[in-house]
């Protein structure tokens, strides 16, 4: 007899991670790293499911009560009966009218339907002993099908174009697997140009990455152009120095991105916040710098917007990435069509779970557009290598091009965190009970779950104390 779904328990877990300048960029200037976490429990003690989606501080509170509300359609459902179909199931969990009424597939609700996806795409791996991304490309041909979301989007795929290209592909799945096992997945770091880090800081950090073994390196910018230019150039002048870096690089893996002498690759990204014109005069200004990408150039849904930069730095072999607030699939399906981006950066909690998720590999595939998914966030990097996983080994059957986005915040607050190896790859998540990766530990809600957490409980009551004596603490963004 399989199990039921019987309650659920939600956490607002936030990290003062303003305090350090982690995740800082134009347009987000002090960010707290937050998780909306849900943890779906069942009539077996043994199989519970963990999910959540990613926000940066203030309206946590706000996500967590529409996951509620999402989360309780599925109370005493049979999980098989889930299981069975997953798109199936994703049409359930996003068809009550009223709740669909506040988005529709948008904003928070829709973030909140990926949290509870998410957890139940984790329950239904961990039932299975295996990795998410393991018992995804398992699946045959036929199951994946059935697992995506294809409503909005059969103008650009049909179910029948992705079932023929999924069994194109079936052929050399398990030497990708044991390929990818042994090298890792190719990863690109953000974590050393963050906007608020000093120059001195971000050249440290930068050689840092280098030491590691990355190859790829991402910067923010849309400050002024006078310093990003020269915080670009002292990241370029260290990973172009043959002195920091003797890493051989696959040429393949660098064709067309502007790499430097050492075979090392800069981006840079704005966080949307330019308008269209000023996008592509900035960027055209930093040519020098020689960017492969400029991510997020203006706002996120302006498809028309990316397509006319995308236009203009062609010449300059300058490429546009974006998708990080790409809402859900038909804003991706658009992009597509429009051929506004060269890069394609889904987001594990942007995008309503695993089911949509994999609508936007199967178009991106198709429209022969590499992945390269968004992790700049507490939990994303946990999530994100999974889906670079199934792209690569079931869906596009290529990571030559693809970079997936490492920082290196916070990991030590889950169970089974990511890790990278000395190539600056990521390894492939492997124990049976990991699920989708996103378990916290006890610790981290007992320290950081909001407000009643040991952190959150101190420094509320310090910003109190001071509010009595008139004076102002040194860090007023968290509540």
């Amino acid at each position: 007899m399989s199990a039921k779904i019987t309650h659920f328990d939600i956490h607002d877990v936030r990290f003062p991670t303003s305090l350090t300048g982690d995740g800082s960029d134009a347009m987000n200037a002090a960010c707290d790293y937050s998780s909306a976490y849900i943890a779906l429990h069942t009539s077996d003690p043994t199989l519970t499911g963990y999910g959540m989606t990613f926000t940066i501080g203030r309206g946590n509170d706000i996500v967590c009560s529409a996951i509620a509300a999402v989360a309780q359609q599925l109370v005493g459902k049979d999980t098989e009966e889930l299981f069975a179909d997953m798109g199936k199931t994703w049409s359930f969990l996003l068809s009550d009218s009223q709740l669909r009424w506040i988005g529709p597939e948008k904003g928070v609700i829709h973030i909140a339907s990926g949290a509870v996806d998410n957890a139940l795409w984790d329950m239904y791996a961990r039932s299975r002993k295996k990795p998410l991304w393991k018992l995804v490309v398992d699946m045959t041909p036929e199951e994946l099908v059935r697992s995506t979301a294809f409503r909005y989007i059969t103008d650009a795929i049909t179910p029948e174009e992705a079932l023929a290209m999924l069994k194109e592909r079936e052929a050399g799945k398990k030497e990708r697997e044991a390929k990818v096992r042994e090298l890792g997945y190719p990863a690109y770091v953000t974590s050393a140009g963050w906007l608020g880090y000093d120059d001195a800081k971000i050249a440290r950090l930068t050689k840092d990455a280098v030491q590691q073994g990355f190859n790829h390196f991402k910067m923010k910018v849309g400050q002024s152009l006078e310093k990003d230019l020269k915080r670009a150039r002292i990241i370029r002048n260290i990973i172009d120095n043959p002195e920091y870096t003797t890493k051989k690089v696959d040429p393949k893996s660098i064709a067309g991105k502007n790499a430097g002498p050492t075979g090392s690759v800069f981006m840079i990204d704005a966080n949307q916040v330019w308008d269209v014109q000023q996008a592509i005069d900035f960027v055209t200004a930093m040519a020098d710098v020689k960017p492969w990408f400029i991510e997020e150039p203006t706002a996120p849904d302006d498809i028309l917007g990316h397509a006319k930069i995308r236009k203009a730095l062609k010449p300059y072999g300058i490429g546009v990435a974006t998708g990080e607030h790409g809402h859900n699939r038909i804003l991706f399906k658009q992009l597509l069509q429009a051929e506004a981006i060269d890069v394609c950066q889904i987001d594990s909690c942007r995008l309503a779970g695993v089911t949509e998720v994999l609508s936007v590999l199967l178009m991106a595939a198709k429209f022969g557009v590499p992945v390269c998914p968004h992790a700049g966030g507490v939990g994303l990097c946990e999530y994100v290598i999974h889906l670079s996983l199934i792209d690569y080994i079931a869906v596009s059957g290529s990571m030559e091009r693809n970079v997936l986005e490492y920082v290196d915040h916070l990991h030590e607050h889950f169970i089974y965190p990511c890790s990278i190896n000395q190539n600056g790859r990521y390894n492939v998540p492997s124990n049976e009970a990991e699920g989708y990766s996103i378990q916290f530990k006890e610790s981290a809600f007992a320290e950081f779950e909001y407000p009643h957490g040991t952190y959150w409980a101190g420094a509320l009551a310090e910003q109190q104390k001071e509010k009595a004596n008139g004076t102002n603490g040194v860090n007023g963004v968290h509540h």
